[in-house]
């Protein structure tokens, strides 16, 4: 099914164009495709729409992105910056969440297309499940190092 919805989306081309850096979580990498699928899925959107779900979608992408930064760059050598780091994953997974329910919200509006919908859901569900892993690995972590 994944392959007849990324063969039937144009869309899917902008993702491609999104460099792989080597030196982002390869978290970052996807959700920065998310975020340019989003935005290329969206402004092609009716202008009745603009206002309401295309802002709200295109935030939530972004500021996705800024939670994973914000995360990266601590380091976890304090049980502050651990409980820190803990919280801006926690806030990229409900912005993902959000993201997910206007998303649908929006399909059912007639906002985006059902093939735009499911490809959102399908990249949004990788992002959390690698939001996930990578919290697991700082716990991981941060048992062997206490």
């Amino acid at each position: 099914m994944k392959e007849k919805i990324e063969l039937d989306d144009k869309d899917l081309k902008v993702i491609e164009k999104v460099p792989f850096n080597s030196n982002d979580l390869i978290v970052i990498t996807v959700a920065k495709k998310l975020c340019a699928y989003v935005i290329a899925v969206t402004e092609k959107s009716p202008k009745k729409f603009r206002g309401v779900f295309v802002n709200r979608m295109q935030n939530y992408c972004l500021d996705t992105i800024e939670y994973l930064l914000e995360a990266n760059f601590i380091r976890m050598d304090s049980t502050t910056n651990k409980s820190k780091r803990e919280h801006y994953q926690k806030e990229a997974i409900v912005k993902l969440k959000l993201l997910g329910y206007i998303a649908m919200v929006a399909e059912s509006s007639g906002c985006i297309l059902t093939k735009q919908y499911k490809q959102i859901s399908m990249q949004l569900a990788e992002t959390i499940n690698l939001i996930v892993a990578w919290k697991k690995s700082d716990d991981e972590r941060w048992r062997k190092r206490n």
